[in-house]
């Protein structure tokens, strides 16, 4: 009786403690819990106040100006285009007027160009906006013939316009010797003229040798 009741004196707790079991409440996850659904599409009273989008302006400018430009181009009448006689005409009449020079301007010789302009080596006595004829013509081209000097061409003269007298880019000349502690740097630029030719003219006159219509390869 006593080995009982130690027995179950052991095995009992104590007055003062609890059970961990006991205080822990418990929780039980039933399967048929549902959460609420989240409407995918709103009614047109739910929906929210958007305003006008910028592709929705966009579209009515582009449009707004389509109309303007259909107006404008029906009240225009449309040009109507020359002729294809007439513009083979001009365009073979602009081709034979072609033509070019070799002029010589002091100890060069430079390929001249009505319209374009050139820098020579300077000119001296030429101030800026003065017409100038050059008749060192060694030589007169055009899509038809060619103009040979001998050694110039008579009577032909290149016509020019003094646009700029300037200086030309700026060349570095550098001296060294070794050994010797000698260095000089030495900026130099050469003076210019910038001159537009205006025409070729009185080369007619002298002869001329034609071009062969069938040009060997």
């Amino acid at each position: 009786m006593a080995s009982a009741l130690g027995a179950a004196a052991v095995l009992s707790p104590p007055v003062g403690l609890f059970s961990l079991s006991r205080s822990l409440p418990t929780f039980s996850v039933s399967s048929k819990v549902r959460f609420p659904s989240i409407p995918t599409r709103l009614s047109s009273s739910q929906r929210p106040f958007l305003p006008l989008s910028s592709s929705i302006a966009r579209k009515s400018n582009l449009r707004a100006a389509a109309e303007e430009e259909s107006i404008q181009t029906e009240d225009v009448d449309p040009a109507v285009p020359a002729p294809v006689e007439e513009q083979l005409a001009a365009s073979t009449a602009a081709k034979e007027e072609d033509v070019f020079a070799v002029v010589m301007v002091g100890s060069r010789q430079y390929i001249v160009i009505p319209g374009r302009f050139l820098y020579t080596q300077r000119l001296k006595d030429a101030n800026v906006n003065d017409k100038i004829i050059l008749n060192k013509v060694l030589l007169v081209g055009t899509r038809t013939k060619a103009y040979i000097g001998q050694p110039i061409v008579t009577n032909a003269a290149v016509h020019a316009v003094v646009e700029e007298q300037g200086l030309d880019h700026k060349v570095i000349v550098f001296k060294y010797k070794r050994k010797k502690n000698y260095r000089r740097n030495i900026g130099h630029r050469q003076p210019r003229t910038r001159i537009r030719i205006t025409g070729i003219t009185g080369y007619e006159n002298f002869p001329a040798e034609t071009m062969p219509e069938n040009v060997p390869a």
